[in-house]
Parts: C-alpha cells; structure tokens; sequence
C-alpha cells in the first residue's frame, strides 16, 4: 500500500468525526481484570483478589474504562489496523458493577504527512459522571476494514460503503440547507446539535424557546447564539406550536425536536391541518450497523403504539420514500413476526400476510414485501437458507417492519446498545419532515437526523412541485 493512499484514508478521517460505545458493568467485567492481574504477578488467590472490593475499585478505576476506550478505538475509529502511539490521560471517577458506561473517541487532529492522527476519548458513568478524559495518538490502518463481526455468517465491512451517516450528511449537503424549526432546545444536547448541524451546512436553524432558559444552556455548554435567529415562547408546549404554525405557513421546511416530549411535538403538528397528508404519521430509525453490508430502517419505533393494517401499510409506505431518497432504488421490505408461517395465534402473521397482499394489489409501491419473517431470516441469508425460506426479501432486508411500538423499540435500542450502531430518527407522513432526536443521541446521530429531514423536505418540495 502506498504512502499517497494512505494518506487519503487519513485525510477521510475529518476531524469532529465521532464513534461511541455503550455496555452496563457486570461483575465478570470487573473480575476479569483481576483475574488477569494475579495470572500475571503469580497471584495463586484469584479468586480471592477478583473478589476483594478494594482491587475491583483500583482496576475499575483505570482499566475497564481503558479497555472500552481501546476496544473503541480498534474497532470503529479508526478500526482494525489501527496502530497506538502514545497516550495522555486523566481519571476522575470509577465504574462498578450495574453502571452504564459511554464511551466516545473524537478525531480532533490529523496529520496526512506522517499518518498519524490524535484522538480526544473520554469515557462516561450514566451519560454524565467523567470517568476517564485524554488522547491518543493512533496510526490508523491503511484502507478502512470490518469492525468485529457479529456472527459467522456477517459480511465484512469490506464493501466501499465507508462512513454511512458521513453520506448521508454529503447527500443533504448537495441541496444546500433548509430552514428548520427547532423545538425547545434549552438543554445542552439538543441546542448543541442544532447549532452542529447548521455550522455542518445542513439546515439554518431558527431557535424557539423561552429566550432566559435558551441564554441560559447556551452560557452552560460554551456555545454562541450571535446570528442564529430565535423566537421566544413561555412552553415546551407553546414552542411546538409555534414551529408547527411556522412549517404550516411555509416559513420552516422541517422541524426538530428539542427538549420536549414526542407526543407534545405530534399533537402540535397534527393540529395544523396543512401538514396533514393522506398518510398517518410514523417513526423511522436510520440503523448504520457495524458489520453490516446496508443501512437498516427500523420502524415504527416511537409513533404509532398499535397500528392497525392501514397504519402499517402507511408505516412501509414513509420507509420507502425515505429509503428511496437515500439512494435504495427498491427497497426490500420485511414484516417482522416470531415466525415465518401464519398462524391464528399470533395476529401480527396475519397481518403481514395481509400486507403482502396489499403489496401485491399496488398498494404498497416501490418496494419488494414480504412476511411474515422472523428478525434472523429478514437479515441473515445463511438463516433464510438453513430455513429453506425461498424470497427476494429473507436475508437482505433493508426496512424492518415491527409489529407494534414496543417490539420496534427494543429492536432500535437492541441493536444501538448491543450492536453498537449509530441511529438517526425521523417522522414522516407530514407535509414537512420531524427530527425526533433522543436525549442520549451522540452529536453525529443528531447531524443525521438533520440530514435525514434536510433531504426528505427537497425531496418534498420537489413533488410537489412535480404534482403542480
């Protein structure tokens, strides 16, 4: 590999890129580094010393958070391949048995002459408490790879795709940005989002908030507010209302959730009756899993608790469009059951069979249906196979289609926590798209979900223009 090449891999790694990683502390966690230290000093006790708290504390005070810090590094920024070259770090707290722990790396510098690029990594207790902050210095690999594979039958991470939420974020960036409406963001998360996502190039933000509390988280996170255009309200509630009425007007193209609650967002929305369509509203969760060959779209995860057939059939409809928009020519669509046959005794068989048939009437356009299907058989061509299951969807599904709320819930957080993909959420089935950001989304899930909204108003706009 030459040294020009890898220079461009370098140069790919743009600083503010982003990777993080979550796990919940158990006690192996924690004893396995024990463990390790007595093999290493000739410790016969290690049982003994896994034990003792005293030892655990020291070793989670230092190693785990290390450990998820490195494990971070050499798998998903920059991956495998990466080289260590020096390390700078302070502790500052201690994980322990049951505690949630982040952790985040950030590429803060990159120098293509000598290949070599510093990380900012810090690892977090419960997504506040600082428990380790520093850098690293890395020689990343010479061409992107694979992240660890999730099964045996995964495809390597070999397949050109690169960095998917980059992408998208490049694809929204070719229409230029859009006024966007931002709900609320009076915490620091959410106005820090907003503001990343106009200095990305994606959207111009108009800020709506009662002005004190917006000041105020503004002061608190070091961010500036001069030339970023606001309006002041006395609620959340009165926030959504307003943006609602700004997007009916035409003044806003798209609209973000702040620090407000999902149902105080909808129901502002669908009071406007000039952003209602002729579909129902419904959540859609933009997956880029490690290891995977395409982008996953989980849905309906946190709109529609349970729909009946006709939301269902809206539900593909709008995860089409949307996988359509990001360049998913025919979208392989995959009704979730627990099973593969239909059967009385599980009403969401039945309601995928009669999907599939809805599908096949026109419908449901644009995209190849089929269910019901169970998770493994939807994504796992071995599994479909093993099964004997004979589809043009089984094995390379691109939309999920959950059987209600709760199950798209926890296939979304079951596969961002678990299998460590980043996610981006937005509704659609408005005449204006909605960035449903999470509380715990990262700075790049919030870009993306920005993104994602960006591009779905150009693409509105320009059917409605076609209908005109």
């Amino acid at each position: 590999m030459s040294h020009s090449t890898h220079a461009q891999f370098v140069d790919s790694l743009e600083v503010g890129r982003s990777a993080r990683l979550r796990r919940c502390m158990t006690r192996e966690d924690l004893s396995g580094f024990a463990t390790f230290a007595a093999e290493v000093t000739g410790e016969a006790a290690e049982r003994d010393l896994a034990a003792d708290p005293d030892v655990r504390r020291a070793l989670s005070l230092g190693g785990v958070a290390l450990g998820l810090v490195v494990a971070l590094i050499l798998t998903r920024l920059p991956g495998p391949g990466t080289q260590l070259r020096g390390v700078g770090l302070t502790f500052s707290g201690r994980l322990d048995e049951g505690d949630e722990a982040l952790a985040e790396v950030r590429v803060a510098e990159r120098d293509a002459a000598s290949g070599t690029v510093t990380l900012d990594v810090r690892c977090l207790k419960g997504g506040e408490t600082l428990v380790l902050l520093g850098e690293f210095e890395v020689i990343p690999p010479h061409r992107p790879r694979a992240g660890l594979e999730g099964g045996s039958d995964a495809p390597r991470r070999e397949d050109g795709l690169g960095d998917r939420l980059a992408q998208i974020e490049a694809r929204a960036r070719q229409a230029g940005p859009i006024r966007m409406a931002v709900v609320n963001p009076v915490d620091g998360p959410s106005l820090a989002g907003a503001l990343d996502s106009a200095r990305a190039g994606l959207v111009e933000p108009v800020l709506i908030a009662p002005t004190a509390s917006l000041r105020k988280a503004a002061e608190a996170e070091g961010l500036e507010l001069s030339g970023i255009e606001t309006i002041d309200v006395d609620t959340a509630a009165a926030a959504a209302e307003r943006a609602a009425a700004l997007a009916a007007e035409g003044d806003c193209k798209a609209i973000m959730k702040g620090s407000t609650q999902t149902e105080t967002l909808l129901r502002a929305v669908l009071a406007q009756a000039a952003l209602r369509t002729g579909r129902r509203l419904s959540h859609v969760f933009v997956e880029d899993l490690p290891g995977h060959p395409r982008l996953l779209f989980v849905t309906d995860a946190a709109v529609n608790i349970r729909p009946d057939l006709t939301t269902l059939r809206d539900t593909i409809c709008n995860a089409v469009s949307l996988a359509q928009a990001l360049g998913v020519k025919r979208p392989k669509v995959a009704v979730l059951s627990a099973v593969e046959t239909v059967t009385e005794e599980l009403p969401s068989t039945t309601a995928a069979a009669a999907l599939c048939k809805m599908a096949e009437r026109g419908e449901i356009t644009g995209a190849e249906v089929d269910g019901p299907l169970a998770l493994d058989n939807a994504i796992s061509e071995r599994a479909a196979r093993i099964k004997g299951i004979e589809s043009g969807v089984a094995g390379r599904a691109d939309i999920l289609v959950a059987p209600d709320l709760e199950a798209g819930n926890i296939l979304a957080k079951a596969l961002d926590h678990l299998g460590g993909a980043e996610a981006a959420g937005i509704a659609l089935g408005a005449r204006v798209p909605l960035a449903l950001t999470s509380r715990a989304d990262s700075p790049r899930e919030r870009r993306a979900a920005a993104a994602l909204a960006a591009i779905m108003a150009t693409r509105t706009e320009h059917d409605d223009e076609d209908a005109e």
